[in-house]
Parts: structure tokens; sequence; C-alpha cells
């Protein structure tokens, strides 16, 4: 019995120590992570890398901003007023992420953990309809943002008002859609709104300089083909048009000089001779 007993023990110690072993491989690849910023010669733009088993599996480089309302007490010590921190996300923060077949997520966490930025990632398959078939085509995007913040960090909350940690999330996101494989590419400024656990208040976070993948990276710190936001499509499409539209009209302009001169060369008057032969002495 007390063998038994024994063996039982010691079975259930082995799970245990397996199960813990399990954890910390889980923590050890949650962490392994890294901070590249100091390699953009932007001083505004992040570059965060995740990586799991030696490889990476998430790359972000972007800058982001954020307009944060909160609440202060008026002169006269009665009303309340909204006033707005402005803030950016600063180097040297500390980040943590998780990879998977279908879901990934980068938390960004700065200034003792009163701020923690994350984005969440899913994989989808989506249908589509081209010449009149139907194709069924994989695609990643964002999921859902989320911002927590903590108003009692005086450095850009100044008096505020009931001062604590807040939470503003996106609800039923779907940004920043990209084919799978690829990374996704928008030098242009995008905005989204955050709602706040204060009071519904509205977060404004801009992102800019963006290029993300969080599946499917082929080669160690290298994106894959970037697929362009629409916004840089267009941009560059105004750049263009100007330049196509006056070789265009310098084209047409070469032409029709020269059609010109060559009908005037054609239709000029001849010099006819005399009819009286005894005037060509005169010629």
């Amino acid at each position: 019995m007390e063998s038994l007993r024994f063996s039982t023990l010691v079975s259930a110690g082995f799970i245990l120590c397996l199960i813990g072993a399990l954890s910390w491989v889980s923590v050890v690849a949650e962490q392994e992570v890294e901070n590249l910023s100091g390699l953009s010669p932007n001083p505004d733009k992040d570059i965060f890398v995740v990586r799991e088993n030696g490889t990476t599996c998430l790359m972000a480089e972007f800058a982001v901003k954020f307009v944060i309302p909160y609440d202060v007490i008026a002169l006269n010590g009665i009303d309340l007023i909204t006033e707005q921190a402005a803030l950016s996300l600063p180097r040297g923060a500390q980040i943590a992420g998780t990879c998977g077949s279908s879901e990934a997520e980068l938390h960004v966490s700065w200034s003792n953990n009163a701020y923690t930025f994350r984005l969440y990632f899913s994989k989808e398959k989506r249908t589509v309809r081209r010449d009149g078939k139907t194709k069924e085509s994989e695609v990643w995007k964002i999921s859902k943002v989320q911002l927590v913040y903590d108003t009692s960090e005086t450095t850009h909350f100044i008096n505020a008002y009931n001062p604590g940690k807040h939470t503003a999330s996106t609800h039923h996101l779907s940004a920043l859609v990209t084919p799978a494989g690829h990374s996704y590419m928008c030098i242009a400024q995008q905005t989204l709104t955050l709602i706040s656990s204060d009071h519904q208040k509205g977060i404004t976070v801009s992102m800019s300089e963006v290029q993300i993948q969080p599946f499917d990276i082929k080669s160690d710190f290298v994106f894959s083909e970037s697929y362009k936001c629409i916004t840089d499509q267009r941009e560059r499409l105004e750049e263009t048009l100007p330049l196509v539209l006056g070789l265009i009209l310098g084209f047409i302009i070469v032409i029709t000089i020269t059609i010109y001169h060559f009908h005037l060369k054609m239709t000029a008057q001849q010099p006819q001779l005399p009819c009286d032969r005894s005037l060509y002495k005169h010629m």
C-alpha cells in the first residue's frame, strides 16, 4: 500500500514538474523579443521583433502618437473641464508578444507600466468573387487595439481629477487587411479611435510609417513582399500623374509643331517661270 502511495506521489510530482517545464518554455518563448528602435534613423519610429524557436515570427515598425482626454477641476473648484495629453511611444519601451498559426499579439509598455499599447492580430479565410468565379483567399488583419494608461502619471496628466488606470479599446475592428504571406506597408498617417473606460472618452491613436507582418515570415528579420495601403497608392498616383500628363502634352506640342512646319513647307508658293522668253534675261 505504501509502495503504491509512493508511486502515485512520484507520478504526480513528475506531472507537476512536466507542467512547470512546459510553462517555463512557454514563458521563455513569449519573452523572446527584441526592441530594435535604435536602428531606425527616425527618432519617432520604433522597430519590434518577436521570435520563437530562434526564428522571427512577428515584426512591426511604426511611429505612433496618442491624444488622451482627461478631466481636471476648473478654477472655481467645482466644475470639471477636459484637457488633452499628447504623447508618443518612446524608444526603449519594454515589449512582449506571442505568435501562432492564426492569432498573434504585440504588447508595448513604458514609463514603469503606466502605459501599455497592445495590438491583436488574426488570420482568416475570405471568399472572393473574381471573373465570375468564387475563390477562397487567406488574409490577416488587426482585430483589436488596446491602450492601458494611468492618469496618475504626472508627466503628461497634470492635476488629473480622480487619477487611476483606464483601458481604451476598439470594438469590432478589422484594420490593415493584408493577403497572407505579405507584410502591410503604409507611410501615410492612419487614425483609430479607442473608447476609454474613463466615461467613454475617445482616445485618438495615429500611426504612420507602418510596416507590420505577424504571420508567415520567411526570412529572419526580413519582411516579406509588402502590400501597400490604398492611401499610399493614391498619393503615388497623384505624384506621377502630373509628370505623365506633362510628357504627353509635350509630345503633342512637338508633333503639332512638326506637322505645322511640314505643312508650311509643302504649301509654300513656288516661283513661276515667265511665259515670255524675252523676260528670261531679267531673271
